[in-house]
């Protein structure tokens, strides 16, 4: 089942049940979450919590949502410092090259290829553990909160800081904490995680400061379990026309680490268990445009494409608001 969240006919906001090109409205929720919360508290899947609330006489033509930039991302907090966004990296066959790509430029740093190839051969050794073992931990970053997310079809900002603002096509996991505090995964969607490449392949040390950057996911969540193996398209378009593209792997049978040794990892912290809270967590990627010696332009439109998640994610770069002035700190 592939869920959205969007704007109806009165600006209001609904979840819907994408059917082809059709969108069948869910009664009685408004967002995701509180279909999840819903779910969670009668012991559904969220399917069965679908099929129990029905349906309303309202559907909509999905086409006209996306061109109208009427769809939200699938899940978010009506609070957006309660939806964190997060991820992992070297998680998948093939990451590891690619991430040493990056850093050809800087060949004096020994440090940044040595590390990564030896963080990812811990993956390779110990990041599918048998069954109630705990396997070796990725790495991981912070990306913001639920304010760095922008809406399917809408504009990626470019920070004014920013050296690069390139594409990393990638899968994404959806949680929704419980009021056990437990983590429940609702879906998986496309995502968009968008770094600052440029800067990180200056030293891997600034892989933090080149995460934290917006970021986009959906435009529909997939319920039910991930396949073990899928193949995506990623592409760059500048002025209408494709200059960049290329083929995607995920699924565990493309990964080094199982999902579920990359999910106990992120949540086996305590402050990430907080009732009610949204997490966004995605999971790495071997592919990237920038990798190929592209970078990416203000106006450059991405687009992310997977037959089993619908419609594809697209965004373009586009500038922001100006740089905080150096001294703008003010002491009281």
């Amino acid at each position: 089942m592939n869920v959205i969240q969007f704007e109806n006919q009165h600006d209001q906001r609904a979840v819907g049940i994408v059917e082809n090109n059709t969108v069948k409205c869910v009664n009685g929720v408004e967002s995701v979450r509180d279909l999840a919360l819903m779910a969670i508290k009668n012991q559904f899947s969220l399917e069965q919590q679908v099929q129990q609330l029905g349906y309303s006489d309202e559907s909509y033509d999905y086409s006209f949502l996306l061109a109208e930039l009427k769809v939200l991302p699938p899940l978010d907090h009506p609070d957006t410092a309660h939806c964190f966004i997060s991820g992992t990296g070297l998680t998948h066959l093939g990451s590891a090259s690619t991430r040493d790509k990056m850093h050809q430029q800087n060949l004096n740093d020994a440090a940044s290829v040595t590390d990564t190839m030896r963080m990812f051969q811990w993956g390779v050794e110990k990041g599918k553990p048998a069954a109630g073992d705990v396997g070796a931990q990725p790495e991981w970053f912070y990306k913001g909160d639920g304010s760095i997310v922008v809406r399917p079809g809408t504009d990626l900002p470019l920070p004014p800081f920013a050296e690069d603002g390139g594409e990393e096509p990638e899968i994404a996991g959806l949680y929704v904490i419980g009021p056990d505090s437990k983590p429940y995964r609702i879906g998986f969607a496309l995502g968009n995680e968008y770094s600052d490449h440029v800067m990180e392949r200056r030293n891997y040390l600034y892989l933090a400061h080149s995460k934290l950057r917006f970021c986009s996911y959906g435009p529909e969540l997939r319920t039910g379990e991930l396949p073990n193996h899928l193949v995506g398209t990623s592409r760059l378009r500048r002025d209408g026309e494709v200059i960049w593209e290329k083929e995607f792997l995920s699924g565990e049978d493309n990964m080094c680490h199982s999902l579920s040794n990359l999910e106990y990892h992120h949540f086996k912290y305590q402050q990430f268990l907080k009732p009610g809270d949204v997490h966004i967590h995605y999971f790495g990627t071997a592919t990237l445009s920038f990798a190929d010696g592209m970078q990416a332009q203000v106006g450059d439109e991405f687009e992310i494409e997977m037959k089993e998640f619908g419609h594809p994610l697209k965004n373009k770069l586009a500038h922001t608001q100006p740089e905080l002035p150096i001294g703008s700190v003010i002491t009281l």
